[in-house]
């Protein structure tokens, strides 16, 4: 475990002896709520860690290096910020699935590309986005998302 997974174990930890020595009742409530709320999760934790197997296994490792290594990074970087911006996973799905395309080589701009147009662009939810906000709107948000993600991608390659 790094310094901060402990960290952040030992803040959980007094934070949930304050709050049991604060209200016993309502902290063994919320516990069992939390535990009723992962219980229901499971199955789509589960169902995360067979997708991202199933990519892994589908997609040999060299192909992922080949196609999102840092050979061509810039087409690399912005074929992943389109499939991104049309693709609709939900973000919990998307940090491990990311995370186990760099563990197998992917270079880091595409993969935060990917990640942040994946939730900054909405192509799929456009048509509600523009009933409820106007066309214009719905474009302009869209177009300065998809910029911006770029650029926070390759900040995140000159930073990492």
């Amino acid at each position: 475990m790094d310094i901060f997974t402990i960290v952040f174990w030992i803040i959980a930890i007094i934070l949930t002896v304050v709050s049991f020595i604060k209200d016993k009742k309502k902290t063994v409530a919320a516990m069992k709520k939390s535990k009723s709320m992962m219980g229901h999760m499971l199955g789509e934790i589960i169902a995360i860690i067979f997708l991202i197997g199933l990519v892994i296994t589908l997609i040999p490792p060299e192909t992922i290096r080949q196609v999102l290594g840092s050979a061509n990074t810039f087409i690399s970087t912005i074929v992943s910020a389109v499939v991104g911006s049309i693709t609709l996973i939900p973000a919990f799905v998307a940090f491990p699935l990311v995370g186990s395309l760099v563990d197998v080589g992917a270079s880091i701009v595409p993969a935060v590309a990917f990640l942040t147009t994946l939730t900054m662009v909405g192509m799929v939810t456009f048509p509600l986005e523009k009933k409820a906000f106007g066309t214009k709107f719905a474009v302009t948000r869209n177009a300065l998302s998809f910029g911006f993600a770029v650029m926070i991608a390759l900040t995140m390659g000159v930073i990492l």
